[in-house]
């Protein structure tokens, strides 16, 4: 069973230290979502998984090659979803894709099956001949899904593919990415963690430039264990709560009650009850609103 590993990834630019220690793999059949927030050092990584940046120090393995040694034959392995990707004004989303199959050698005469397939999956064949410029974020990010998906990789590489995909859109793609990935690699980055709560085989928590976690859902999870809160407060007294508490989730109720979701070490209100943990509970356990600030998120 194929396997990509990363072994001691160092990166700077100039004095700044960008990626510090990393080291994770990505096994056959997984999905990995790579969690934190802007400014952790995700795209960078995945730029170096990509090979379009080479990192001070440090491997990057396929199957025990050093991807740098392997040149063509690893980049024709994988699919590459930046956070932007470039394209010509003038290009239709048809013109786009046969573009870049050219680019990825995909046989001519498969080339319009697997464009019409994947226009077909992404819900983009009423737009097919429109031009890419003329559509919204989330229809261009659908494009870039498309493009990235072409040569049909071994390693999919997405970094935040669900950004501007409205509700809908995001359950499709989570539902593409959970059929795809049997017998590849796919690994993903965001900071929209309900995206890959249910699709992620594991998921690598990064923070700083260094992955600081790596486990399944359920396995991460059990660190805020008795740390999620519930519980129904008068509406009045939600100001006074907000300023003492870290709430992550409020919903207003009949008798002009407010039911809370918060993070905090024991319950600090009278009628608080444990709540079961969720992914995105430990993103915001992990990333209080203070990091983030300092982060530049």
């Amino acid at each position: 069973m194929a396997m990509l590993e990363v072994k001691d990834l160092q990166v700077y630019y100039g004095m700044i230290q960008a990626l510090k220690g990393v080291s994770f793999s990505v096994n056959e059949g997984e999905v990995i979502a790579l969690i934190g927030a802007n400014g952790a050092g995700k795209t960078t990584l995945m730029r170096m998984i990509a090979d379009i940046m080479t990192p001070t120090s440090g491997t990057i393995s396929y199957d025990g090659t050093d991807i740098h040694k392997m040149g063509e034959a690893y980049r024709n392995l994988f699919g590459f979803l930046p956070q932007d990707f470039g394209y010509s004004r003038d290009f239709t989303v048809k013109d786009y894709l046969e573009y870049i199959a050219a680019l990825k050698d995909v046989p001519a005469r498969e080339t319009t099956k697997k464009i019409n397939h994947l226009l077909e999956i992404l819900t983009l064949s009423d737009v097919k001949n429109k031009k890419i410029s003329k559509l919204s974020g989330g229809m261009k990010r659908r494009v870039g899904i498309a493009q990235a998906m072409l040569n049909d990789p071994k390693i999919l590489i997405m970094d935040e593919p669900t950004a501007g995909l409205d509700p809908g859109e995001r359950v499709r793609f989570r539902n593409f990415i959970s059929e795809f990935s049997h017998n590849r690699m796919v690994l993903i980055s965001t900071h929209i963690v309900s995206d890959i709560e249910y699709i992620a085989t594991r998921n690598a928590i990064m923070k700083a430039g260094h992955i600081i976690d790596v486990g399944t859902t359920d396995e991460l999870v059990k660190q805020i264990e008795g740390k999620v809160w519930n519980c129904t407060v008068p509406a009045e007294k939600l100001p006074e709560y907000e300023l003492r508490l870290r709430i992550i989730n409020q919903r207003g109720e009949d008798n002009n009650q407010v039911s809370i979701r918060y993070l905090a070490d024991k319950a600090e209100l009278d009628g608080a009850v444990p709540a079961s943990p969720r992914l995105e509970d430990l993103y915001l356990w992990l990333f209080p609103q203070t990091d983030l600030e300092k982060e530049g998120m």
